[in-house]
C-alpha cells in the first residue's frame, strides 16, 4: 500500500468541513485502489490529508490531481503533497479486534 499525503491551507474551516462531508466523502471511494482517507482539522490555517490506496501507481495518481497551489476549493489549497509506501498500519473494525498489514 502507498499513501498520498497532502498539507493544505484552510482559509475557512467550517465550509471546508461541510464541502468535505457534502462532496467528497461520500465520493472518494469511487477512485480506483482507494483503501482510506483521513482528513486532520486545521492547525493555524493548515490541515492534512492522507489517503491510501492499494498500489503506488494509484497513489501518485491522485498526488498528480493535487499539485502544489491547486485550488481544491474556494476554502482549501494544495501546499505540498508526496507518495510514500505504508509500512504498516493497524485499526480497529467491529468484527475483529485488530487488524495488521502485512510487511513488503
Amino acid at each position: 500500500m502507498h499513501a498520498a499525503m497532502a498539507t493544505v491551507s484552510i482559509s475557512d474551516y467550517e465550509q471546508a468541513r461541510r464541502l468535505l462531508h457534502d462532496d467528497v466523502l461520500p465520493t472518494v471511494t469511487d477512485i480506483p485502489g482507494f483503501v482510506s482517507g483521513h482528513w486532520f482539522a486545521p492547525v493555524d490555517g493548515k490541515g492534512v490529508e492522507i489517503l491510501i490506496f492499494e498500489t503506488e501507481d494509484e497513489a501518485q495518481a491522485m498526488a498528480a490531481q493535487m499539485p502544489p497551489g491547486r485550488r481544491v476549493n474556494d476554502f482549501v489549497t494544495v501546499d505540498s503533497i508526496e507518495v510514500r509506501e505504508v509500512a504498516g498500519s493497524v485499526h480497529q473494525l467491529d468484527d475483529v479486534p485488530y487488524q495488521m498489514t502485512s510487511e513488503t
